[in-house]
């Protein structure tokens, strides 16, 4: 079992940058794939990035050059760095943990936080 708890949202002029993190309890982080997903108002969640047990990362094309995922495999948390928000980056931000390989896929994720709110103002 793994609980998640983000943190770092918040209210952002666009252009401007936030940091997530994603607190997660249990003895065996480091083998879980760390994902990043998103929700905007009446739209489905869609994911944003991942960061694997081996250090890779895949981000989607909407925000590739603009985040950065990372882990403290020691500290048991997951990191998104956002910079250069844009208003079409608002929504409410979820942590998500799958014991396997990267995947963009939500419903392969077992494990999700509460969200967090971000909202980029234009």
């Amino acid at each position: 079992q793994v609980q998640l708890v983000e943190s770092g949202g918040g209210l952002v002029q666009a252009g401007g940058s936030l940091r997530l993190s994603c607190a997660a309890s249990g003895r065996t982080f480091s083998s879980y794939a760390m994902g990043w997903f998103r929700q905007a108002p009446g739209k489905e969640r869609e994911f944003a990035a991942v960061s694997g047990i081996n250090t890779y990362t895949l981000y989607a094309d909407s925000v590739k050059g603009r985040f950065t995922i990372s882990r403290n495999n020691a500290r048991n948390t997951v990191y998104l760095q956002m910079n250069s928000l844009k208003p079409e980056d608002t929504g409410v931000y979820y942590c998500a943990a799958r014991n396997g390989p990267l995947s963009r896929d939500p419903s392969s994720y077992a494990y999700w936080g509460q969200g967090t709110q971000v909202t980029v103002s234009s």
